[in-house]
């Protein structure tokens, strides 16, 4: 059975969460505060953890840095009050794979949660993929899950390499965020377009930084494109 641990601090909430995923037929860990949360993370291997931000002993942001230190796969959806673009930059820059803002449904929940799950389990499939793509001064390793721009590594997050697999894999076809949500995520109703833009704020931070190109481009009011143009 599919293990989901809740970090929750609000009693209300926690049970809400603990009774909807027990009827949805998943087995349910939770934790009060930060600190038991890390506990049950590391003792338990959960299939996915629900973190909300505001905890006691130990805020989530660094709790799910303490988490991604250990399990880079996890799905982690970090579950808060908390909207606005610096604190979904700094929830995404901890390792979090989805950020949810309440109040949100049951039913959205879910929906992100089996989104979350099933693009985790596909991550050991990316042995399948063809060759490494290259372009540039960037290659993308899709067997070893590995990205070089200059023949240096790049660490990206796990949503950011799909990203950017996914666009490189296409170039010059314009994807739109509804089309990155789904092939990505597995969902397209994600909470805003923020989302995608945060995550591809940052890919550009990370490949084109150091690189002798730009790779990802906007397309106005359509979304993004993959293209290489050497820097002037």
């Amino acid at each position: 059975m599919t293990t989901i641990l809740v970090i929750e601090d609000d009693t209300t909430i926690r049970d809400m969460l603990s009774f909807s995923l027990e009827q949805a037929e998943y087995s349910v860990l939770s934790a009060k505060n930060g600190e038991i949360g890390l506990e049950l993370a590391f003792g338990n291997n959960p299939d996915l953890i629900l973190l909300d931000l505001m905890l006691p002993k130990m805020d989530g942001f660094t709790l799910c840095k303490r988490i991604r230190e250990k399990d880079e796969k996890v799905p982690v959806l970090m579950l808060t009050a908390l909207d606005s673009e610096k604190d979904i930059l700094k929830g995404f820059d901890s390792g979090a794979d989805d950020y949810i803002t309440k109040p949100f449904s049951t039913a959205l929940l879910l929906a992100r949660i089996t989104a979350n799950l099933r693009r985790s389990g596909q991550r050991g499939k990316v042995d399948d993929l063809s060759k490494p793509l290259n372009f540039g001064d960037v290659a993308v390793d899709r067997k070893k899950h590995l990205v070089l721009v200059d023949e240096k590594r790049v660490d990206l997050r796990p949503k950011e390499f799909f990203l950017l697999e996914l666009m490189a894999s296409s170039p010059g076809v314009v994807f739109t965020r509804e089309e990155m949500a789904e092939k990505v995520w597995g969902h397209d109703f994600i909470s805003s377009s923020r989302t995608i833009d945060v995550h591809i704020k940052r890919l550009r931070e990370k490949v084109e930084k150091n690189s002798a190109y730009t790779y990802i481009h906007t397309v106005h009011t359509l979304g993004y494109r993959f293209e290489v143009l050497a820097n002037e």
